[in-house]
Order: structure tokens, then C-alpha cells, then sequence
């Protein structure tokens, strides 16, 4: 089903973008046939991609990745900006009617709407290769009477949705680490798709993660992508980076915080299904100590909201690159940032450090994040700074 959905919507984009060449210019036979010779071995080239992972192979479906994955960033931006266009162009009559006047003047034509959808989608997506790669540091901090008064604060840092495979290799890992390293983390967890496709020959990679040093150690969840990738091969390379694994399991480190980690969904299967409940789970941590709670996805069962103090999740890359920032939009009660519930929980949800399909974000930059858990006589409270800026104001980089 999900494969049928995949080639309808992406195979639909292709269309329209068909159509609008087709509108703008006067095509040949030879040309027409080329087109769409073209566009039909793109729409199925992000399958073939997985295929040839899956059989081991590694350089072919490299390129054919950077080649399927540019093509499918730039359609998405073309689209867009032509089917909005499109309705200006379909107002336009109304408004005519309305104000009585010839609104010829202002008119596109089939080329014009081409053009413009093209050489926009170029240049947005230049500056998309750009923002991908620029991380930023989110930062805020959770004053709590849980945390002891002898420790002061705790220093937890935070990375999601890297993605390693076949696109995001050891350049960007190091940029990712680079900034994990100025924050000098006390803890350091990975929420999810840490891994993506292709797991050969990245021991490099692990050893890159292994490398980052913490008081307290390294914590990581599955997210979809590792069970898509392979589960068993994706935990190896998660506990080769020196990460702790949590699935569905939790501890409690040094008498001082409690850390939960729950499996993503993906791989569950609610016939062989034996783990506990969340709620479960959190039940069994001292409620004297701050919990914090390690899920990929950013959903909170009402019932166990006020039984954790801080959720840490990714998933959503808030969208990522337009129009998929409003499809985001839709399906999660919030697509980034920090909320904090009525029962006093809190929920942080990391915009991802990698990327996934195109290699590129728009308005939608990586970020690395860091959180402090600082002591406080009162009951536990987000600083008023982290509360009252926006997001990406509160954003800067390292």
C-alpha cells in the first residue's frame, strides 16, 4: 500500500511537471518520448536505490541517489511554485469579472509559468544544499527541584534523524559532532533514524561517534528508519558508536536522573508484542528524580503525561523542505520546538540533524540541541528566556 501511494503521489508530480513543459513549448515526438522515458525511470529510482542496497551493492546507488534524490527535491519546489501560480492565473478571470477592468496586462503565459517554476526551484534549492549542511545549536534549559542542589545542573545533548548511509557520511558527521563536542555534554542521546539504507563500511563512522566523551554516559532509541535499514545490523552499529541502547527499558544513572528509552513502532508487532506500557515503565522509576523519557516519534499517551518530565523526539524534521512543512503540520500536534502540558511534562521535538531523500532543507536548518536541567527550590519550570523567545530566534549557531 505504502508503494502504491509512493509511485501514485510521486508519479502525479511528474505529470504535472509533464504537462507544464508540454503547455510552454512545442515538443517533438523525440523529445516527448525522452521526457517521459525520463520521468518514469525517476519516479521509480528512489525504489531502485533500495533495491540495490539490499543486494549489497554501494557506489551505483550512491550516485543513483544524489542523482533520484536532487531530481526529487527541485520537482517538489517546482510544483509548488507552478501550482501556485496556477491559482493566481485562475483568479484572475473572477477578478476581472469583479472589477470590471482587463487584467490582460498581468497575465502569465504557459512559458513564463515554466520559467519561473524552474529557475526558482534552482535557486531554492541551492540554498537548501546550503542550509542542510549549516547546523545549528538549540538551547534551552528546565529548572527542577529533582535535580540535587550538590550537582547544579545537568548538561544533556541532543541529535535525531542523522541518517547515515549513502548521503550523510563522514563531512557531515563531523560538522554534527563538531558542535556536539563545544557543548560539552553531561549525557548524549541519539532519538531514532541514526542510521538509513546502505550499513556498509561504516565502521568509520562509529568509531566518529565513539569518540564523543560524556560524564554519564550514551543513550540511544530506534527510530523507523533502523528497522528499515535492518534491525540487527542497525543496533550493531548503534552499540559499535558507543551508544547504550534503550528499547522499551530504562535506568537510573548515578542516583541522579532517570532515562527511559521506547522502540519506535516500526518493527512491533502486536501479536509478539510482550513489552511493557509507558506508563508501566516510568511506574517502576523513583519519582523523587528527574525522568526523562528518549521516543523517536513526538506522541504523548495522555495517560502517562506528569509520570516523565522531559520528552526528547525527533521524526518530523519539521517537515523538512516545503510543501511537506504543512503536511507535518496536519499530522503531529507540533512539529518542533518545546511544549510543555498542563500536567507539568514537557516535549522537545528535534527539527533532525541529517537528512533524508533530497539532500537539502528549507527553512527547516539541522540542529544539534542542547538542554540544561539546572536545580530549582521550586517545582520544575522551563526559563522564562526559552518560554517567552521563538524557536528560531532562540536559535544560533556553533
Amino acid at each position: 500500500m505504502f508503494l502504491a501511494t509512493f509511485l501514485t503521489l510521486y508519479g502525479g508530480l511528474h505529470l504535472y511537471s509533464f504537462l507544464k513543459a508540454r503547455a510552454a513549448f512545442q515538443l517533438g515526438a523525440g523529445v516527448t518520448k525522452l521526457l517521459i522515458l525520463f520521468m518514469v525511470i525517476m519516479t521509480f529510482s528512489p525504489l531502485v536505490v533500495r533495491v540495490l542496497e539490499r543486494h549489497g551493492f554501494e557506489r551505483i546507488p550512491e550516485v543513483l541517489s544524489w542523482v533520484a534524490y536532487m531530481w526529487m527535491g527541485i520537482l517538489f519546489f517546482f510544483v509548488s511554485i507552478c501550482f501556485m501560480i496556477d491559482l493566481y492565473r485562475l483568479l484572475l478571470p473572477p477578478a476581472e469579472m469583479i472589477l470590471n477592468r482587463d487584467l490582460s496586462r498581468i497575465a502569465l503565459s504557459h512559458r513564463s509559468v515554466f520559467f519561473m517554476g524552474f529557475f526558482l526551484s534552482i535557486l531554492i534549492t541551492s540554498y537548501g544544499l546550503f542550509e542542510a549542511v549549516h547546523i545549528r545549536t538549540e538551547h534551552f534549559e528546565i529548572r527542577s527541584q529533582k535535580i540535587p542542589e550538590t550537582v547544579g545542573s545537568v548538561r544533556i545533548v541532543q541529535i535525531s534523524d542523522v541518517h547515515l548511509g549513502l548521503m550523510v557520511r563522514e563531512k557531515r558527521l563531523n560538522r554534527i559532532l563538531s558542535a556536539v563536542r563545544a557543548a560539552e555534554p553531561d549525557i548524549f542521546v541519539s532519538t531514532g533514524d541514526l542510521v538509513d539504507g546502505q550499513m556498509d563500511n561504516l565502521s568509520a563512522l562509529a568509531g566518529m561517534l565513539r569518540e564523543i566523551r560524556t560524564r554519564y554516559g550514551k543513550y540511544a532509541v530506534t527510530g523507523n528508519h533502523e528497522f528499515y535499514a535492518g534491525l540487527e545490523r542497525s543496533l550493531d552499529f548503534t552499540k559499535k558508536a558507543g551508544f547504550t541502547l534503550l528499547r522499551d527499558e530504562g535506568l537510573t544513572i548515578a542516583g541522579l536522573i532517570n532515562i527511559a528509552g521506547v522502540d519506535d513502532p516500526a518493527g512491533k508487532r502486536p501479536e509478539l508484542d510482550g513489552s511493557v506500557s509507558e506508563k508501566e515503565l516510568l511506574s517502576r522509576f523513583p519519582r523523587e528524580l528527574f525522568t526523562l523519557v528518549l521516543k523517536h516519534r513526538p506522541l504523548v499517551d495522555p495517560k502517562v503525561r506528569g509520570h516523565f518530565d522531559l520528552q526528547l523526539s525527533g521524526h518530523t524534521h519539521k517537515g523538512q523542505i516545503f510543501p511537506f512543512t504543512l503536511v507535518i503540520k496536519l499530522l503531529y500536534h507540533a512539529d518542533a520546538g518545546l511544549v510543555r502540558f498542563r500536567e507539568g511534562s514537557f516535549l522537545y521535538i528535534s527539527r533532525g540533524s541529517g537528512t533524508w531523500g533530497p539532500p537539502m532543507r528549507f527553512l527547516s536548518p539541522p540542529e544539534v540541541t542542547v538542554i540544561d536541567l539546572i536545580h530549582e527550590s521550586r517545582s520544575h519550570s522551563v526559563s522564562k528566556e526559552a518560554a517567552r523567545i521563538p524557536e528560531r530566534t532562540r536559535s544560533r549557531f556553533r
